[in-house]
């Protein structure tokens, strides 16, 4: 439009304004990005300890003739190989990804398919070395995080949802399921759904995963009888294997979110501290254009 030209009644010209805010601390970054590490290294040398007995079990025993979920490999009828997923009594054909895949040029049967384990090839012994070692970064990294956070007060201004957050909690879930994102001073803090969602993976799945691990060696159940809480060490290392599927579910829909948001305002708030806030504003009419 050339400078001077009249605006037309009906004209509406849209001006935003860039507010830049500190979102993140620097132990909350290095914090998020330690367990980023931790947790792909403990799920991928957890599938690893998981293929040298591809069965999971309710109770205090294996029993090997009813596992509630067990991924394995057998013949179909014209007797070539195939993947099979049982999960309470039902069978799934899952050849190529699951009891059935490729690793070196040959099709292999092993629950989890090589390029999702560490080390690649069938290893219990190094799988359980790298699963401990980094089970021990996570717990650190999570008392520091712990710690800080209780004593900052970033626990609870990023865990607690507000009043005024719940009573929104409908219209965020809207919000979400349409993909439209707070703007504005709104865009300061985590919505309710973060919030409850954080609330749910720090302090209830995480411990759960690291009690339910802890249940599972025999050297610390000779001290505390810790499988007890769930009904046997079965029972424990199935929760195991469930609350790790909850947070890989919850890794994935937050990649999403992050990648639907504006991914690099997330990413440089995570890698820097520093968030770019936008205000739009929409004049009424063109005498507020000057």
């Amino acid at each position: 439009m050339a400078a001077g030209s009249a605006l037309a009644k009906d004209d509406v010209v849209e001006t935003v304004r860039r507010r830049w805010m500190f979102r993140h601390p620097l132990v909350i970054r290095f914090a998020h990005w330690i367990n980023v590490v931790c947790l792909a290294i403990l799920l991928m040398s957890g599938l690893q300890i998981f293929n040298a007995h591809p069965a999971l079990y309710w109770g205090a025993a294996s029993t090997f003739d009813t596992p509630f979920v067990a991924i394995t490999d057998d013949q179909r009828d014209d007797g070539s190989a195939r993947g099979v997923t049982y999960v309470a009594g039902k069978s799934f054909d899952t050849s190529g990804w699951l009891g059935l895949s490729t690793f070196n040029g040959e099709a292999t049967g092993r629950a989890f398919p090589a390029w999702m384990t560490l080390p690649a090839h069938q290893d219990l012994a190094t799988g359980r070395r790298w699963h401990f070692l980094f089970a021990w970064a996570f717990v650190i990294n999570g008392l520091i995080y712990l710690i800080y956070g209780i004593g900052t007060g970033q626990l609870r201004r990023r865990l607690i949802p507000d009043g005024d957050q719940m009573r929104g909690f409908g219209s965020s879930i809207r919000e979400h399921l349409t993909l439209h994102f707070p703007e504005g001073d709104e865009a300061k803090r985590y919505n309710v759904l973060q919030k409850l969602t954080y609330f749910v993976v720090v302090l209830i799945l995480l411990p759960l995963m690291l009690v339910t691990g802890l249940s599972m060696s025999p050297g610390v159940n000779a001290v505390v009888p810790l499988p007890d809480l769930f009904g046997g060490r079965q029972s424990a290392r199935t929760i195991h294997f469930i609350v790790t599927n909850l947070l890989v579910l919850f890794v994935i829909v937050h990649v999403l979110l992050v990648l639907a948001s504006g991914v690099w305002n997330n990413m440089r708030s995570m890698l820097t501290g520093w968030y770019v806030i936008e205000r739009r504003k929409l004049p009424a009419g063109p005498e507020q254009i000057r």
